[in-house]
């Protein structure tokens, strides 16, 4: 099973699990996290998001953010999947999903990872709300999440 997927099409997050643990008599937690699209951001109504990405850097990317955190917990796997695209709010986002033989580790890994994504992942967001379509930049609260882990984003002006 690949460790990254980018795709527009939904997931399901009990196959995910499902295919993260099979053949692992080791796993003793799997921690995972869904996003999904809001209704509002910044005070304005959101009625849909576009996701756009660089194919291949997109996945090297992630595929080293999962390496590193491999090297910082330990975890037996781990899998991301992104949507792009066109997306309206409820619509599931990201699923980041952890396999540990611990839940410490595994909760650690999956907060570290999305923590990461959130800030460098080259993804570029766009909202469309009544005030018009907007390109959404980095927050700092995300660049100062990814700091607790002693990683400098510095993404949000």
């Amino acid at each position: 099973m690949a460790r990254v997927s980018i795709q527009t099409e939904d997931f399901d997050l009990a196959a995910e699990v499902s295919a993260l643990r099979a053949g692992d008599a080791g796993v003793g937690a799997v921690a995972s996290f869904i996003g999904t699209v809001r209704d509002r951001s910044d005070g304005s109504g959101v009625s849909a998001m576009e996701l756009e990405h660089y194919p291949g850097m997109t996945e090297r990317a992630i595929e080293q953010m999962i390496d590193a955190a491999f090297a910082r917990f330990d975890i037996r796997g781990a899998r991301v999947v992104h949507r792009v695209g066109p997306l309206l709010p409820q619509d599931q986002i990201v699923l980041v999903a952890v396999s540990s033989a611990h839940r410490g580790q595994a909760f650690q890994a999956c907060e570290f990872l999305m923590d990461y994504l959130k800030t460098q992942a080259p993804f570029w967001k766009k909202e469309s709300t009544p005030e018009g379509a907007r390109w959404v930049d980095a927050r700092v609260a995300d660049d100062a999440a990814l700091a607790r882990w002693g990683i400098a984003a510095g993404n949000a002006g």
